[in-house]
């Protein structure tokens, strides 16, 4: 039998993390071992897993920094609640609804990377990390001053103005209240919903990133002068990787908006982009199930430090630092070869010597 590659060893290992701790948590959720709290964090950790890979895509295998990535998900979340609200009378299933508007999310994200990223694409570095901050910025403002209703004729919408300005019909109803987002949600997300996007996720990039396209893309990022030497499109390759990363975002904010109640523009703010990017960080650049984990525990690590009330956010930083100083140690790097070398020969010992 051969032995399978490296790439297909960290692709199996990968989803039998996310597969085993989805299985653990049912369990757990079924015995009643889990807090309300917690189990209120179950679908957020899954969109920012799906936020941390897709952005993964970007800033690790790509190797441009992006700093605007929580707008993609800002379009999905306002884009996906309006669909689903929309067509509510049309699809009464909240399973079917809750499918469509994260792929409806994805499709409007997808787009607005694909605009963003034929002009932005052609930088590189710094530049590229402050235009992307300035779309994200350009995004909330402008979802801040949208209004959306829908009634019988279609939707409505209207820039700057009030919501009473749609000419909305009679039993109309208001979607989207300017600086007020989106009240009354239907509470679609479920952490069920939440694992099958996590497992699309990996799948879309773990395999981009095996492909032919994929190894285009990182020999852009190892080297770009070399890869344009060889007749590499840049444009395209990078557009691609972008497009994909915003859309991936764009089902994740539809999944996240559709866990509360309420949504404004100002929660997918530049803290947001920071937040996705230390989780990027923390778990590894181009390290899918290194993210995976990093996304899970810093989402996980606040609410479990709320015992601590005013410390805790302290702590919180603490542990990051930390973690950070660990990770990059170069001698702590060699503690897991090291621990695999003892073992192995330890193993190879007592063989030899019950033979």
């Amino acid at each position: 039998m051969r032995k399978l590659q490296k790439s297909t060893r960290e692709s199996i290992f990968t989803y039998a993390i996310v597969i085993v701790a989805f299985l653990a948590t049912q369990g757990l959720m079924l015995s009643g071992n889990i807090s309300s709290a917690l189990t209120g964090q179950l679908v957020p950790i899954c969109a920012y897993v799906v936020m941390a890979v897709s952005l993964n895509l970007t800033v690790g295998v790509l190797g441009e920094l992006s700093l605007g990535h929580a707008s993609f998900m800002s379009v999905g979340a306002f884009s996906g609640v309006t669909a689903c609200i929309s067509l509510a009378n049309v699809i009464p299933s909240d399973p079917i609804r809750l499918v469509v508007g994260m792929v409806i999310g994805a499709i409007c994200a997808g787009a607005a990377g694909f605009l963003i990223g034929i002009p932005v694409l052609r930088l590189n570095g710094d530049y590229l990390a402050i235009v992307t901050l300035a779309f994200g910025e350009i995004i909330k403002n402008l979802i801040t001053c949208l209004s959306v209703g829908v009634d019988s004729r279609g939707l409505h919408f209207s820039f700057l103005t009030s919501s009473s300005m749609l000419n909305l019909e009679e039993g109309g109803t208001v979607i989207i209240n300017g600086p007020m987002g989106i009240a009354g949600i239907p509470k679609l997300s479920t952490f069920t919903a939440g694992f099958i996007l996590v497992v699309v996720t990996l799948f879309i990039v773990m395999n981009l990133v095996k492909s032919r396209a994929g190894r285009a893309i990182m020999a852009l990022r190892d080297n770009r002068i070399a890869a344009e030497s060889v007749g590499i499109p840049v444009t395209k390759y990078k557009l691609m990787a972008f497009v994909t990363s915003a859309a991936l975002a764009g089902a994740a904010g539809a999944l996240y908006a559709m866990n509360f109640s309420t949504i404004v523009a100002t929660k997918f703010n530049f803290s947001t982009s920071i937040l996705i990017l230390v989780y990027v960080v923390l778990g590894g650049l181009g390290n899918i199930w290194g993210t995976v984990i990093a996304a899970t525990v810093l989402t996980i690590l606040p609410e479990m430090l709320r015992g601590f009330n005013d410390y805790r956010m302290l702590l919180y930083a603490i542990v990051l630092i930390i973690v950070m100083l660990a990770t990059n140690n170069s001698r702590l790097k060699l503690i897991p070869a090291w621990l695999k070398k003892t073992l192995g020969s330890k193993t190879g010992k007592e063989s030899i010597s019950n033979e």
